[in-house]
């Protein structure tokens, strides 16, 4: 992952709090930007036992469009009782095979998407495509090559693949153990084997599915998945609904430029989000909410309002404070982000 400090210091300035796991990922930032060590070797004469968490419960499909379903997560953050079942899984089923958007957070996800992917087609899985590199998106991929074998390809952008295969994806692996209290055991990590940029196609017979990169958004490497015949995007974390985006490693300018460059170059019918429900309102949802956060924070920066101030600042503006009510996590995590907008601010400004 490519780590930064400035949620962790900003955070502390406004609220003085993080949510735990929130504030283990950013306590693990020195290290994940460190080379990654040596692995010790082990004696291959021992045997470590193998151990596996929980099955997860069955979560029903939902059909976006012709050729696109969606298994969506009840939740937005990792806990001992969601088991980790966070982030959406996405299926294009076509012609010539399935393609998987995100493929979820541990084995027993994928296991369980599979289950009931399996009551919609016996079709095999031809490709998995992890929009980015935090691990409730692509920790799955070992399900699918356990359930369809190795051969397929498993897309990602460079940046992503390079993170997965660094220390963000032991980083990853580890903790989400600790926050679901091993309800993930027996997950191995399983990082993308093919790296893909903005116009990759990937065609499947009777539609074919277009990649999107337009620079930071999330994350710097921020894939979305256009599903060209059906006029859906897939948009990973770019945009969320009724959740806040973990922005540590992100930017609010990038993502808004992204979604514009979405809705310019896509036209689409359909959005599909890696958190919350699919459809259009999801757009003006997450748009309007970065508007308000960002230029709620530019202003404050031009007036000389202190970081600690920003917050208020952000809570005038009825796109921001409208919010509240609707939102998960809002309480613990809103300070925290609008003191990163305001860093960006401050940083674009001077």
């Amino acid at each position: 992952m490519t780590m930064t400090r400035r949620g962790l210091v900003a955070s502390a300035a406004v609220t003085g709090t993080l949510a735990l796991w929130q504030a283990e990922i950013v306590s693990a930032m020195a290290e994940a930007a460190t080379p990654a060590k040596e692995p010790a070797v082990k004696d291959p004469a021992v045997k470590e036992p193998v151990v596996k968490g929980p099955v997860v419960k069955d979560q029903p499909l939902h059909q976006v469009s012709p050729h696109v379903f969606m298994i969506e997560a009840p939740d937005g953050f990792p806990t001992p009782e969601n088991q980790g079942l966070m982030s959406n899984i996405t299926f294009v089923v076509a012609k010539h095979g399935v393609v998987v958007v995100d493929s979820g957070a541990s084995l027993q996800i994928a296991e369980m998407a599979i289950r009931q992917l399996r009551t919609l087609t016996r079709a095999p899985v031809v490709g998995i495509i992890n929009t980015h590199y935090h691990g409730d998106h692509w920790l799955g991929n070992h399900g699918f090559v356990e359930a369809y074998g190795s051969g397929f390809p498993i897309y990602a952008h460079a940046g992503t693949r390079q993170a997965i295969e660094g220390n963000s994806g032991t980083f990853w692996h580890d903790s989400m153990l600790k926050w679901t209290s091993d309800a993930t055991a027996g997950t191995r990590i399983v990082p993308p084997t093919m790296s893909v940029d903005n116009g990759f196609t990937i065609p499947l017979g009777d539609v074919t599915l277009r990649l999107h990169h337009y620079g930071q958004a999330h994350t710097h490497s921020d894939i979305a998945v256009e599903i060209v015949d059906d006029h859906v995007v897939c948009v990973g974390d770019i945009m969320m609904d009724r959740r806040i985006a973990n922005m540590d490693d992100g930017s609010y300018k990038g993502t808004l430029n992204t979604i514009e460059l979405l809705i310019k170059n896509c036209k689409p019918e359909a959005w599909v989000p890696a958190h919350g429900d699919a459809g259009m309102k999801v757009l003006e949802w997450h748009r309007s909410l970065f508007m308000g956060i960002y230029e709620s924070c530019v202003t404050a920066v031009k007036q000389n309002i202190p970081l600690e101030g920003a917050l208020a600042v952000a809570l005038k503006d009825p796109r921001v404070s409208g919010k509240a009510t609707e939102t998960r996590g809002w309480e613990k995590n809103i300070g925290k982000y609008v003191s990163i907008a305001y860093l960006e601010a401050e940083q674009d400004l001077f």
